[in-house]
């Protein structure tokens, strides 16, 4: 075994990836305090074809340097919009017909492993602050919750570990 070198992997141009089809998810982040985080989100989005990413509230936009850091160029391949209002975004997608789903810790959560993807629909998701999760003004207008389960003492993950496994889970749902 022979690890594989980045020529090796195949990798679509920037103009490629604005030309590809595009797995039919979108990302809100909501009040974002960690330019870590919203870089590796970027990330996460290019990594699966994600549609676009809203940054609403606090959270910062590119370019910036500490974003580009952990993004590594992800910011001039996925769409972004900035909006202040989270609740603006999420009414406006749901006229739009997507399906919004807060990734929080509600009563009525859904586990993320039952979860259960329509193929025909689009999706959004919401991802809140490090410390107070979704705001509950995003949680009452959003479709339903998506929890992702934990055993161990703590109560939460990172937002970019959230991001990874919910966006990993409803993409391997949607396309196999």
């Amino acid at each position: 075994m022979r690890k594989l070198e980045n020529k090796e992997l195949e990798r679509k141009s920037v103009a490629d990836f604005k030309e590809a089809e595009k797995t039919p998810i979108i990302i809100i982040l909501d009040d974002i305090r960690s330019l870590h985080n919203i870089g590796s989100v970027f990330r996460t989005a290019d990594a699966f074809l994600i549609e676009k990413i809203f940054l609403c509230g606090i959270t910062a936009v590119p370019p910036n340097k500490e974003i580009h850091k952990t993004a590594l160029g992800a910011t001039e391949t996925v769409t972004w919009e900035y909006q202040k209002e989270v609740t603006d975004v999420i009414k406006n997608l749901k006229k739009d017909d997507l399906k919004v789903f807060a990734v929080e810790q509600v009563e009525k959560a859904v586990f993320l492993q039952d979860f259960i993807v329509d193929k025909e629909k689009k999706y959004a998701l919401v991802f809140g602050n490090e410390v107070y999760g979704v705001s509950q003004k995003a949680i009452e207008i959003c479709d339903g919750s998506i929890e992702i389960p934990q055993i161990g003492t703590k109560h939460s993950l990172n937002i970019s570990v959230s991001a990874g496994i919910v966006v990993w889970d409803l993409f391997q749902k949607m396309k196999f």
